[in-house]
């Protein structure tokens, strides 16, 4: 049966393992281990404590090679209980946020993330876009076009500027626009969209032929307007290519996890589990329930606006990664995306 009680020695020695396998890529044998690590330890007390570790499923001996690689099991025991995470130091810290340019527009922040990701642990940087995100309108302008179209000029969150067209019930002067994106920005300006269109609709709740003109202005255009663009996708990649640096990346693996990059359900399910939790979160291998991972680890963390988790970010690369390296830029960045969308920050 496997459980976490295996004794000190043997903690040392797979924990000693697993770094060489991650340094190394190759299966590691008992003489490795003694001369890189224990010297004071006969090659036979280290070959009995292998094979302990293999019995109880925490190693394994590839057919090809009579060294040991670690399980699943193994590198989460490693991670669990074995590694030693530091945060970033201040310099790396501040190098990785200076990366950000606060002016941008969520979409454009959301990209860049997943490009610093990808860049600072050499693996595929992942961002699910903001799913809750209040859209806090700034600012509206309405200009008339032909056919009863009406171009809008919206400011969100103070940085980002989104522009529509909207159909109109009928066709508007230039003057009535004015006056209608005057009467929102007095009154609506600094609320939520969703909750600014709820308000008016809400307060006007009556027969709209008895409206002065103004009014079926507000309302008609206010209707249109005040919803927030749908999302075309779910979240971005980048560094897909990082994938193909790793010399001992199996085609077959690499060719299924990019139809999952495709097909995006099952990286969706696996990043809809880990908003469940607090903190860094992470599959490793198998743990996924997916195939198409079995070689590759997922390590996550929530990013919050205002206190609400509105999305997930992380990495995913070869369960033979620096784990002590890539966790504490997972976790920074998550913050500092936090801190960026922050409308009030």
């Amino acid at each position: 049966m496997n459980d976490y009680c295996i004794s000190e020695r043997a903690q040392l020695l797979l924990k000693h393992l697993v770094d060489l396998y991650i340094r190394d890529g190759q299966p590691v044998g008992s003489k490795t281990l003694v001369s890189e690590a224990f010297p004071t330890l006969s090659p036979a007390t280290v070959r009995k404590v292998l094979g302990d570790l293999e019995e109880r499923g925490y190693i394994c001996s590839p057919h090809t090679s009579a060294g040991r690689v670690p399980t699943t099991l193994g590198i989460r025991f490693f991670v669990d209980s074995l590694l030693s995470v530091h945060p970033l130091d201040p310099m790396q810290a501040q190098r990785m946020q200076q990366q950000f340019d606060l002016s941008q527009s969520t979409g454009d922040l959301i990209a860049k993330t997943s490009n610093v990701l990808s860049e600072l642990t050499h693996m595929v940087g992942i961002v699910t876009l903001p799913q809750h995100e209040q859209q806090l309108l700034r600012h509206v302008e309405f200009l008339p076009l032909a056919d009863n179209r009406v171009l809008v000029i919206l400011v969100i969150n103070e940085r980002e500027v989104q522009n529509r067209i909207i159909m109109t019930e009928r066709q508007y002067t230039a003057s009535e626009l004015t006056q209608a994106s005057n009467f929102l920005n007095q009154h609506f300006a600094g609320k939520d969209l969703i909750n600014a269109r709820h308000e008016l609709l809400q307060s006007l709740n009556f027969d709209r032929t008895q409206m002065d003109s103004l009014m079926q202005a507000v309302v008609d255009v206010a209707d249109k307007t005040f919803v927030p663009p749908k999302r075309q996708e779910e979240y971005v990649l980048a560094g897909q290519q990082n994938l193909f640096a790793n010399p001992f990346a199996s085609m077959t693996q690499l060719q299924k996890l990019f139809a999952a990059f495709t097909q995006k359900r099952e990286i969706l399910h696996i990043l809809d589990q880990c908003l469940q939790s607090d903190g860094v979160q992470m599959f490793i291998g198998e743990e996924s329930g997916y195939d198409a991972f079995r070689e590759y680890s997922v390590i996550t963390s929530r990013y919050k606006v205002d206190g609400e988790t509105v999305g997930v970010l992380g990495v995913i690369g070869p369960t033979r990664m620096r784990y002590d390296k890539v966790i504490p830029v997972v976790e920074l960045t998550a913050k500092v995306l936090g801190t960026l969308l922050n409308p009030d920050k």
